[in-house]
């Protein structure tokens, strides 16, 4: 394992890693978000933790409990509502652009990849995605607008105006299945690549943080890049140690 921190020398190593690779995936956390606004969940005073999701069986047994979690979840939602792509999001956007990367897998549920330019196919979220809802019976997408709207108007939680079920926001909740689908998709990505970028992830929290031991299970290079340690740090080719925006800001433009 190789630690760099001074800035110059981080920036040169990772344009040499890809330079270097063929097949590219990114596996993003928080930590390339929070340049952009969005808080990190555990990090002190956080706003997760005095708006702490409702955990997924209190939600569907509990009506005053889903009124509770919709409450919450706007609340969280003016807070980085106004939320753009950074620059590790336009790094990452200009390397799919450039085929360099194949795919990004994420524990992020904000949309920035998307709305730096990426195509969805090309995104794997583990976490789901918090710019819209679902139902949890017949799968219809809803849009937060209209839930608001009728939320800030009546306080009821929202139902499906396909079959009555119970609408949810399209996250994965503490205490719900993980999506087979994107699980299965980011296995296939993490064994067929031959350089795997952790960018802003603790790496604590499974199974998603698996995927960068499988990635080096199956010949991959793991390049850790945050600016605190990881339990994976010492499985790691390299580590870059240090802000993220600051390190892909040369590939950002």
């Amino acid at each position: 394992m190789v630690i760099v921190s001074e800035i110059d020398e981080a920036r040169a190593a990772l344009q040499d890693l890809i330079a270097g690779a063929n097949r590219i995936v990114a596996f993003t956390g928080a930590g390339i978000s929070t340049e952009c606004g969005v808080p990190d969940f555990r990090s002190k005073n956080s706003p997760w933790q005095r708006l702490k999701p409702i955990d997924f069986d209190i939600f569907v047994a509990d009506m005053l409990q889903r009124e509770e979690a919709w409450r919450r979840k706007f609340a969280l939602d003016d807070i980085y509502a106004q939320a753009q792509p950074g620059r590790g999001h336009w790094a990452l956007a200009n390397l799919v652009a450039s085929a360099k990367i194949s795919a990004i897998i994420t524990q992020n549920i904000d949309n920035l990849h998307q709305t730096s330019g990426v195509a969805d196919e090309k995104i794997i979220e583990l976490h789901g995605n918090g710019t819209y809802a679902t139902c949890l019976a017949c799968g219809k997408r809803h849009e937060l607008n209209l839930i608001r709207h009728e939320f800030m108007a009546t306080g009821a939680a929202p139902i499906c105006t396909d079959c009555g079920g119970i609408v949810k926001t399209a996250t994965i909740s503490f205490g719900q299945p993980l999506p087979e689908t994107a699980m299965q998709r980011a296995h296939d990505a993490a064994t067929n690549c031959d350089l795997f970028l952790a960018i802003g992830s603790s790496l604590i929290v499974y199974p998603a943080a698996a995927f960068p031991i499988i990635a080096c299970q199956h010949g991959a290079r793991l390049i850790i890049v945050n600016d605190e340690k990881t339990p994976l740090d010492d499985q790691a080719d390299v580590v870059l140690r240090g802000d993220i925006g600051d390190i892909f800001e040369p590939l950002a433009t």
